[in-house]
């Protein structure tokens, strides 16, 4: 855990997948084209805590959905990249806007399309419901399933390995 809070302290960014990361995967449709996703409004204040803090978010998709745009809303999160076939080329583009390096983004992704972000992530999450190609090379590997509280699991290490959570304990009067 040392090595990983390491590298994590050196994380100024947290890049995620939407399906499969915030979402549990499912799409749901009804009869008249509408889509809907369920969101683990635990992983939303975990965003919101990583705002709170400096540290920037940003979601990148392959698929397209009003809902990601909604949700994105909601939860402050400006840097947001849907319908992308080649996610590496997108992170190249949001770490040159932002003048940051691989090594200071977290990258969390659950399927084989963003095996290239993850193998050049500072760090590498992926859910426990990812697939193997994932788990195999991710520096970690939530206990939860994505859109159950994964992306929580990860925003609170973050802030843990930042040394934030000392002062979130304080905010929300967390004991021991």
């Amino acid at each position: 855990m040392e090595k990983l809070f390491k590298k994590l302290n050196l994380v100024k960014m947290f890049l995620t997948d939407v399906d499969g990361v915030l979402t549990d995967g499912k799409i749901i449709i009804d009869n008249n084209g509408n889509e809907m996703k369920f969101f683990d409004v635990k992983d939303g204040h975990g965003i919101k805590m990583l705002h709170r803090y400096g540290i920037k978010v940003g979601l990148i998709t392959g698929r397209e959905s009003d809902v990601v745009i909604h949700r994105a809303k909601e939860l402050g999160i400006e840097i947001i990249f849907q319908k992308v076939r080649r996610k590496l080329e997108i992170v190249d583009k949001i770490l040159s806007e932002y003048h940051l390096t691989y090594s200071e983004i977290a990258y969390c992704g659950d399927d084989i399309v963003d095996i290239p972000v993850l193998k050049r992530a500072g760090v590498a999450f992926t859910v426990n419901n990812a697939v193997d190609e994932c788990k195999n090379i991710a520096d970690y590997i939530t206990a939860k399933d994505g859109g159950c509280g994964a992306v929580r699991e990860i925003t609170d290490l973050i802030l843990k390995a930042k040394g934030f959570w000392k002062e979130v304990k304080v905010r929300y009067e967390i004991e021991d």
